[in-house]
């Protein structure tokens, strides 16, 4: 592998994963109890890239605050993408950063360092577009890829489910003349696509090459994604700050009663609390200063930092932003239900409930399956939350 910098698209917002996009960008939420983008930057080092450029947008100060001026030595530059205009103009907020080959890639993704591998050393083979191809069940989730051998024929946007069963999986290597290539693409609806300058670039007649990949490929693109996401990091043993075995981490400073009962897999984060006859895991993830109190169950959910879970309470299937109190006896059953995103209800998903930052539920609080709490939002004792409820909203009984 000879491509030493890589550009990561670390700049939107994720208005699909809202409520819990209020405060930061996608790729800051959890995948396990670190940052997705944080997965991503290991991805690159231990693949040996030498220099990255973050390009950043929607709430970047988040970003640049966690990571800094670099990540495990590796020196980190910052672009800046004003307004979400698409990937395509993203990029091009690298230009002025990078004057050699390159890797990009989605930061919003959690991938193997193979699949990085694979498309530098077909590209040091062919000098010319490269990008991972993936067979996948729900191609048409994704944007489809049709090849003729090594050559991609077309790029799919909108496939029909079943009509295709590979798609490009977000990582390519570029020589730097796909900042030309993206001045010159026309926007479509004012935004710029990195793949409507591929697309371009086939039409012309000019090669762009995809190489068949695999390995672990997992996408946050909705609230419940997080949960997926964060099973897949566990069961791939990605979990940093180890102790226990391999399927079970629990950091150093977490404080763990002698009797709770952990089951893997299951990371627990610096300075959790777990108490008396608490049931965590599996499939779980506890970020940093989380508090499980006595006789509370939580089960494949992810709670992020300075959550409180009080004492008898049950969580299945939840997600929790940070600086959450959820009172005693608060009760979340767990999927599958119908979540309602915008204008649109998603049949049938594995979710029980998301909590946005700063939530304070106030105790005997139970909520259906499905249900999304914005930010700052105050549940009153004993309230049963259904569907959506707003930001600062105060509901009581």
């Amino acid at each position: 592998m000879s491509l030493d910098t890589a550009v990561v698209l670390a700049g939107g917002e994720g208005r699909r994963l809202r409520p819990l996009t209020k405060n930061r960008p996608k790729p800051m939420l959890p995948a396990g109890n670190r940052p997705i983008l944080e997965h991503v930057l290991d991805t690159l080092v231990d693949a040996g890239i030498g220099r990255i450029v973050l390009v950043v947008g929607y709430k970047r100060d988040r970003v640049q605050e966690h990571f800094g001026p670099s990540y495990r030595d590796v020196p980190i530059e910052y672009a800046v993408q004003e307004k979400e205009l698409g990937s395509g103009h993203a990029l091009l907020q690298a230009r002025e950063y990078v004057d050699e080959s390159m890797l990009v890639l989605n930061g919003d993704r959690v991938i193997d360092s193979g699949i990085v591998t694979d498309v530098a050393d077909m590209f040091a083979d062919r000098a010319e577009p490269t990008l991972a191809v993936m067979e996948h069940p729900e191609a048409h989730a994704f944007g489809a890829v049709r090849l003729d051998g090594d050559r991609v024929e077309e790029l799919v946007e909108k496939p029909l489910a079943g009509e295709y069963r590979l798609i490009n999986a977000g990582v390519y290597a570029f020589t730097p003349d796909i900042f030309d290539g993206l001045a010159e693409t026309p926007k479509r609806e004012g935004e710029l696509d990195l793949t409507a300058a591929i697309t371009r670039r086939i039409d012309a007649g000019r090669p762009v090459w995809g190489v068949r990949t695999d390995g672990l490929w997992a996408d946050a693109t909705f609230p419940w994604d997080l949960l997926s996401i964060t099973r897949s990091v566990l069961h791939t043993d990605r979990v940093t700050e180890p102790e226990s075995d391999e399927t079970l981490h629990v950091a150093p400073s977490a404080i763990v009663h002698p009797d709770a009962t952990l089951r893997a897999p299951l990371v627990v984060g610096p300075d959790c609390e777990v108490g008396p006859n608490a049931v965590v895991g599996p499939d779980s993830a506890l970020g940093r200063n989380v508090t499980v109190g006595a006789n509370a169950t939580v089960e494949r959910s992810v709670l992020d930092a300075d959550t409180r879970v009080g004492p008898g309470s049950t969580l299945v299937e939840c997600v929790t932003g940070e600086d959450v109190n959820l009172g005693a006896n608060t009760t979340v059953p767990g999927g599958p239900a119908d979540v309602a995103l915008d204008d649109r209800v998603y049949r049938d998903q594995q979710l029980g409930a998301v909590f946005a930052d700063r939530v304070d539920a106030r105790g005997g609080v139970t909520a259906e399956p499905g249900s999304l709490v914005g930010p700052n939002a105050t549940l009153g004792t004993g309230v049963h939350v259904r569907g959506r409820i707003d930001e600062d909203s105060e509901v009581v009984r």
